[in-house]
């Protein structure tokens, strides 16, 4: 018999990001973690809204400030709370993304963290760029009239 999949479970999201930047191509990416640090994202108190993603000279790709909580029963063995985590990706989509910061207001962002059907963390990242204050304003805008339209069609029926 077929084993039945998991479904992904979210351990965190940076819901921010859809609102400050413009979101372009995404990757999914896998995380180098330690054995805490993997239990302490299934409790689901990681935070990446503050983090970013970096490329450095070695075409090595680096989550930086992302948050995961030490585990609680780790005692001495715990991890270190925002330390940097090595992402993993193919050569030619590192390549791709250091080619895009080159280019002006180009950043690397992390959408969500997560644990796929086999149960393994990954990381969706995205080629983003920052979005000015008035494109913000029509963005809050075009969600407020969404609401009202949504509203209104249900006093409708």
């Amino acid at each position: 018999m077929a084993k039945e999949s998991r479904p992904i479970k979210i351990a965190a999201d940076n819901r921010r990001a859809r609102f400050n930047y413009e979101i372009g191509e995404v990757f999914e990416a896998g995380i180098m973690l330690h054995g805490t640090e993997v239990k302490a994202l299934r409790t689901g108190k990681a935070t990446i809204a503050e983090s970013y993603v970096s490329v450095d000279r070695n075409g090595e790709v680096w989550l930086i400030n992302a948050n995961i909580p030490e585990y609680l029963q780790g005692n001495r063995f715990n991890h270190e709370p925002k330390r940097h985590r090595k992402l993993l990706l193919k050569q030619r989509e590192i390549v791709k993304m250091s080619q895009a910061i080159e280019r002006e207001g180009m950043t690397i962002v992390p959408l969500k963290l997560y644990f796929n059907e086999k149960g393994r963390a990954k990381i969706e990242v995205a080629i983003a760029r920052g979005k000015k204050l008035h494109d913000k304003r029509e963005t809050e805008k075009q969600r407020d009239w969404n609401r009202e339209k949504s509203r209104l069609l249900k006093q409708n029926n």
